[in-house]
């Protein structure tokens, strides 16, 4: 099965595993699931730590590296199938991120990891 990741909930599972639900550390440790983290969560995980909004550990770019390599992380392009999706989104949430993973996790068939209970709207698989 294929899992997408949330930004929070990457950011959780890398530093603060204890706030992960027992269903999502179970679901991220079965070696026959598929880890994914979107660039766009890279993205919006780049901006906050510009911004001062979020502090991150470590460079980026190190952390996304350190679950590639421990975890088997791939990364998710943002492609333009993502984007037209957006179009075909209900206005449930205006959140940008969100909505693109929402798109991703659509188009790719994955389960989206979140504890955002308004993704649960878009009709699209969800885990905590």
């Amino acid at each position: 099965m294929k899992l997408l990741f949330d930004t929070h909930t990457f950011l959780w599972g890398d530093g603060e595993p204890e706030r992960l639900s027992s269903t999502v550390l179970s679901l991220c440790q079965d070696p026959a699931n598929v880890l994914l983290l979107s660039v766009a969560s890279a993205w919006e995980m780049q901006i906050k730590a510009q911004l001062g909004k979020l502090k991150l550990k470590q460079p980026l770019a190190r952390l996304v590296r350190d679950q590639q390599r421990a975890n088997d992380l791939r990364v998710l392009p943002i492609v333009l199938k993502h984007v037209i999706a957006l179009q075909k989104l209900p206005d449930y949430y205006r959140d940008p991120f969100d909505r693109l993973l929402v798109a991703q996790a659509m188009i790719e068939k994955a389960v989206l990891l979140t504890r955002d209970t308004h993704i649960s709207q878009y009709g699209i698989e969800v885990a905590w």
